[in-house]
Formats: C-alpha cells, structure tokens, sequence
C-alpha cells in the first residue's frame, strides 16, 4: 500500500483492500475471493504494526491498541533466588522498544462479568 501521511487507520486500509479486492459479476453482483480478504486483513495489521513500532498509537476497534513502550536499560547486580536463598548474579540489559497491547474497557468487563465463562 501507498503510504500516507497522517495517522494510521485500521479500517480505512481494511477497506482500501477490500475495494481491490472486489470484481464485479456480470450480473452486477459483487464478489471477493477469501484469499484476497484475508491478504487484505493481514496487511492491514501488518501496516498497523510498522506504524506503532514507528512510535504511533494504533487502534484496532473492538480488539485494543497497539503501542511502542520505551524500556529502559538495567545495570548488572546481583540478587537473590527466592526459593533456595541462593546469591545470583543479574544481566545487565540495554534499553530498548517494545511492543505494549492494551485492551478496551468493554472486552475486559466481557471477560470480567462471570456469566460469560
């Protein structure tokens, strides 16, 4: 897909390749093959995910947000297994980005509300 400037919409790309995808009948009736729909769905979430590790925050509707985390770099140490009592050493590790998902309020009362198990 052609990039844009602006921000990044879910379901516009999703209807960008949808309309690709279509062919019309002779008939006039409109049909979609399910290859297609599906390259279609996952190059948008494809898209999605280049756009939030480019430090956009990216919504999905009904499923949740995609963003960048900085994470920040930790010293070696050492430290304590908390099971044997036994002296460990702790890596060091260098700050990085990482993906973080958060979810909709909606979907966690779904999951939340016990009549749904």
């Amino acid at each position: 897909m052609a990039k844009k400037k602006g921000k990044y919409s879910f379901i516009n790309e999703v209807y960008e390749g949808a309309l690709k995808a279509a062919e019309v009948s002779r008939s006039g009736t409109v049909r979609m093959k399910r290859a297609d729909i599906k390259a279609a769905i996952e190059s948008a979430f494809t898209t999605g995910a280049v756009a939030a590790a480019g430090g956009e925050r990216v919504r999905f509707p009904v499923i949740g947000a995609l963003v960048r985390k900085e994470v920040k770099a930790r010293k070696a140490g050492k430290g304590v297994n908390p099971f044997t009592g036994e002296p460990i050493d702790v890596k060091a590790r260098p700050a990085s980005k990482k993906p973080r998902w958060s979810f909709p309020k909606s979907l966690k009362e779904t999951f939340g509300n016990k009549r749904n198990w």
